[in-house]
């Protein structure tokens, strides 16, 4: 598949100064960044800024891009294909024919750890608020006793005698195309070129063991569900030198019961009695940032939402706070006494059993706009 415009991928034109290039980067780079973007293919669309960012961002690497493309100047090509690279590679093409590669693998060449992933859970406060915490989780380390090499103590892995230490043994093939050399790992040294003939009694000639390992974590204020933090040279160790990989924390937060989150945004339920909504009252609401009085204006109806502007999640980047929404939800009385019984059944002689005038028109023309289909 041939790769998209760098121009394009940033959203600048060809013409574009140095900082607009530089500006477009950060901004796809904030929004696609891996440990706290929820987007669909962020960490590959974070890829694709970064690597456009490397080649734009460079005076050099740009003027030969405007000139050659992704091709540059030195690549040469096969019949517009960029080269071997877009076919995976000859060595692709031998193992899918005779199962065997023509690339090969250096076995002791560095190779970066894995990575690893933790899942926290936190209650509603803690995700709005943040913390500092420790986690236990089981990861490989190096081998004290033998310094990861595998061996015992006062010995050393000895170059495998089969493959000379390359990983790999060839075997050659006639075919219908010719003599063919088939690549294969060495299972004498199972790929490693090194053969562990006094294994250390401690890892078991592995050069790893598990432990349990205390691991501080940062969590962001403003953190949602499904969110990532990424602890960084915190995963599997790498071999052969190689570095390590990271930790991605992925948080779930516990359920409310009287709050709800929408993004930034804060949603919960007040009642009111009949008489508090019909005369209006002043109401304390209950926030995450504390206690704050509310204004019922009179003849307020069940359903009314009310807004409280600033008082919700804050945002995990820094961009300030979200609001809470306060739902007004009217209680029927139950239980009334006698007296109570009487003085609605009062109020209701005075004030009759039809709605208002305005109340009516409001009601009649929303019927009228359903049954129209509007």
């Amino acid at each position: 598949m041939s790769k998209r415009d760098y121009y394009e991928i940033l959203g600048v034109s060809k013409d574009a100064s140095k900082d607009e290039i530089k500006k477009a980067y950060r901004k796809l780079a904030k929004k696609y960044h891996p440990d706290v973007s929820q987007e669909d293919n962020a960490e590959d669309k974070f890829k694709e800024a970064q690597e456009a960012w490397d080649v734009l961002g460079d005076d050099q690497k740009r003027q030969q891009y405007d000139q050659f493309g992704h091709a540059g100047p030195n690549q040469g090509g096969f019949g517009g294909f960029g080269g071997a690279e877009d076919f995976g590679g000859f060595g692709d093409i031998f193992d899918m024919f005779f199962g065997g590669g023509g690339r090969r693998r250096d076995p002791n060449a560095p190779r970066r750890g894995a990575d690893l992933q933790y899942t926290m859970t936190l209650n509603f406060e803690e995700a709005i608020f943040g913390k500092e915490t420790d986690v236990q989780i089981p990861k490989e380390e190096e081998c004290e006793t033998c310094d990861g090499s595998g061996a015992k103590p006062g010995t050393k892995p000895e170059t495998c005698s089969h493959c000379q230490g390359a990983g790999q043994l060839n075997q050659e093939q006639n075919t219908p195309f010719g003599r063919v050399v088939n690549r294969r790992v060495c299972h004498y040294c199972e790929g490693t070129g090194q053969i562990i003939k006094d294994k250390c009694n401690t890892c078991g000639g592995a050069g790893r063991v598990t432990k349990r390992k205390n691991i501080h974590i940062s969590i962001p204020a403003g953190i949602d569900e499904g969110q990532r933090i990424r602890v960084s040279g915190q995963g599997e160790p790498g071999e052969n030198g190689g570095p390590t990989g990271d930790l991605y924390v992925v948080v779930q937060i516990r359920p409310h019961e009287f709050y709800k989150r929408e993004g930034d945004h804060i949603f919960c339920e007040m009642p009111l009695t009949f008489t508090q909504a019909a005369l209006g009252d002043e109401i304390e609401v209950p926030t995450v940032h504390g206690n704050v009085k509310l204004k019922i204006p009179a003849g307020t109806q069940n359903g009314k939402t009310f807004r409280l502007k600033e008082k919700g999640a804050p945002n995990v980047r820094g961009y300030g706070h979200g609001d809470q929404h306060v739902k007004i939800r009217v209680v029927t009385p139950t239980n009334m006494t006698d007296r109570q019984k009487e003085l609605l059944r009062e109020f209701h002689d005075i004030s009759g059993n039809q709605p208002t005038e305005e109340q009516h028109d409001n009601i009649f023309q929303r019927v009228k706009r359903a049954f129209k289909g509007e």
